[in-house]
């Protein structure tokens, strides 16, 4: 794991640029607390950051390789989980290694199937690779999107990055904000490419993007397609468990402490059993994480999200595999401290106002780092197994927009702008962007030809959540994780898995009437019972009210700021009435304005970008 940042300039001599390409990579330290590297060439500048975490002495980047051609070089950040399988298949092709690391089985992966190195690899990954011998870069993304990559293309090339802030780092990029970025940031409907800074992309999954001087060229090597399936269902539950078996075998290779982290609720619990057994035949036990917050158990009041505390489960789960566990326990102020918002809001380079989520799982990360260096998580098995409460309600699969948005209250249309200024609201129109989003996205989705009504509304279903809510998920859990050097893996984001998932009928999806069928039956053996017969629970948020007065107070003072720059985007008058409610009573949507109001202050803070509004 790592950050990458780079440049290319086919009409400037890059030689003499190193103090930029210098800062780019240096924002990326964080990504990669454990080594830094540039290389420098007439046209190019690639700059690399270290997470050390497989072959610590030799996988430094840039890495290159000499042809008489000239160099090909390879800044990377990820993991080829099938690195050793490829290292065998290479060295049968005559190649040989000077390292250990998966990073150059990729580099060497490169010269042997040049842009077809995409087919061969299994992981989570973003890299750039520069070809002397044609003068052309590479920007690679995995299949899911699960590592981030962005570009801003310049007049005589392109600039690129992990992140946005080693773009904006080059002095050739406007720090600015159009209606168009805003909009979609209001909306929150993770519209592919869409990166908020005006001339900035983010690279879409599953692509590839050359770069050479005829310009720039964009090619999808994966998508989702629809396949039958031809597996009865005991053998797609046993299909499944193997699948998962493999991956989080794959998953556990690490020369660096690694754990699990763990919620108490069907999917973290799953990967910690399957992780357990995994290593109990290296003889070795499983270290997993929980986090909670002061006094939430004993004061657990069931609401429309969640029915039940995380607490109880985890320490189920935590008797069942004999874990080595660790609760890292929060309280109101260390969730609304303005210094955590900061750096989570300057980790995600967006103010999404995801709040308390946000932080929470920032504070969580960094005490886990004190410990360990990777960790495996449960995300998104929720998007490919079905199992929010929406893919079980048939007016909800039905709804006229994304299902998530018709649920989750701080989703809601009016939680996404009732805040906004007034005037900005209506030049935005956020419904409407939001509707023509929903559509696009639905047209994307490819059908079986006989396929039932049913069938076909719960593919479509399946397809957006893989290709929108997904993603939101997997840059919040890379970002805010690797702002502290951690990296985090995702077992349920094999391509494979996910492939074979999406094209298993809904009537075996949901075959015993429950959310994530299959992922329920394949895991059960590694699980406790409890955790077995669990109702989705989401990630865990305070209920505690002192915390919803922290963010009024916050708010309070920003409305008595005669020249606070927020109010260019948020309505004084909407500030002022929601901080004289009663915290206590407060509804989740109303506190999640709050959130927005407190990270957009804190991003303007952060960027001070130009806002161009009309």
């Amino acid at each position: 794991m790592c950050g990458i940042a780079g440049w290319v300039s086919f009409d400037t001599d890059l030689t003499r640029q190193g103090d930029v390409l210098d800062a780019m990579t240096e924002t990326m330290a964080c990504r990669g607390p454990d080594g830094r590297g540039t290389y420098l060439g007439t046209h190019v500048g690639l700059g690399h950051r270290r997470l050390a975490v497989i072959d610590l002495p030799g996988g430094t980047q840039p890495m290159s390789v000499s042809t008489p051609a000239g160099d090909v070089v390879l800044v990377y950040s990820g993991e080829a989980y099938n690195f050793q399988e490829l290292r065998g298949r290479l060295e049968s092709l005559g190649h040989s290694f000077r390292t250990d690391s998966d990073t150059e089985v990729v580099l060497r992966s490169y010269l042997e199937w040049g842009e077809s190195v995409v087919d061969h690899l299994d992981g989570m990954y973003a890299f750039a690779i520069w070809d002397a011998r044609d003068q052309k870069l590479l920007l690679v993304r995995d299949r899911m999107g699960i590592k981030p990559l962005f570009y801003h293309p310049t007049s005589d090339g392109v600039l690129f990055g992990s992140e946005p802030k080693a773009i904006l780092a080059n002095p050739l990029v406007r720090k600015a904000v159009d209606t168009d970025g805003l909009r979609e940031l209001f909306a929150q409907t993770k519209t592919p490419g869409w990166a908020l800074w005006k001339g900035m992309h983010e690279v879409l999954p599953g692509t590839l993007i050359s770069v050479d001087r005829r310009g720039l060229r964009e090619r999808t090597y994966w998508r989702l397609q629809a396949a039958e399936h031809t597996d009865s269902l005991d053998d797609t539950v046993a299909r499944v468990r193997e699948m998962l078996t493999g991956i989080v075998d794959r998953q556990l290779i690490s020369d660096v402490p690694q754990c699990v982290l763990l919620s108490g609720g069907l999917d973290s619990s799953a990967i910690t059993g399957l992780a357990a057994e995994r290593l109990a035949l290296r003889g070795e036990q499983v270290r997993t994480f929980s986090v909670d917050f002061a006094g939430q158990e004993e004061n657990f009041v069931p609401d429309e999200m969640r029915e039940t505390p995380d607490s109880p489960f985890v320490r189920d789960v935590v008797a069942h595999v004999r874990s080595a566990h660790h609760d890292v326990v929060l309280n109101p102020a260390d969730l609304s401290d303005p210094a955590v918002r900061r750096a989570a809001v300057g980790a995600r380079d967006i103010p999404n106002g995801f709040g308390d989520l946000d932080n929470s799982l920032y504070l969580l990360f960094k005490a886990i780092r004190e410990r360990s260096t990777v960790a495996l998580s449960g995300e998104s098995a929720d998007e490919v197994f079905g199992g929010y409460p929406w893919f079980h309600v048939e007016a909800l699969t039905r709804a006229d927009t994304f299902p998530w948005m018709a649920v989750i209250p701080p989703l809601s249309l009016a939680a996404r702008t009732d805040h906004i200024e007034p005037g900005l609201r209506k030049r935005l129109d956020v419904g409407a962007y939001t509707a023509d989003q929903y559509a696009t996205a639905l047209a994307e989705v490819e059908h079986l030809d006989g396929a039932s009504e049913l069938e076909r509304r719960m593919r479509s279903m399946f397809h957006l959540h893989l290709t929108r809510f997904v993603r939101n998920m997997l840059d919040r859990k890379d970002r805010l994780s690797m702002a502290v050097g951690l990296e985090v893996r995702v077992p349920f984001c094999n391509h494979e898995l996910v492939e074979y998932v999406y094209n298993t009928p809904w009537s075996m999806k949901a075959f015993d009437g429950r959310e994530k069928s299959l992922l329920r039956h394949a895991a059960a053996p590694v699980m406790p019972r409890s955790v077995v017969e669990r109702v989705k629970s989401p990630y865990p948020s305070p209920q505690n009210p002192e915390y919803a007065a922290n963010l009024q107070q916050q708010v309070k003072e920003l409305v008595a700021t005669p020249d606070s720059q927020v109010f260019s985007l948020v309505d004084r008058a909407w500030a002022q009435q929601v901080v004289a409610q009663d915290p206590a009573g407060m509804p989740v949507a109303v506190r999640a304005g709050l959130e927005r109001v407190l990270d957009l202050s804190t991003w303007l803070e952060l960027h001070s970008p130009e806002l161009q509004l009309d």
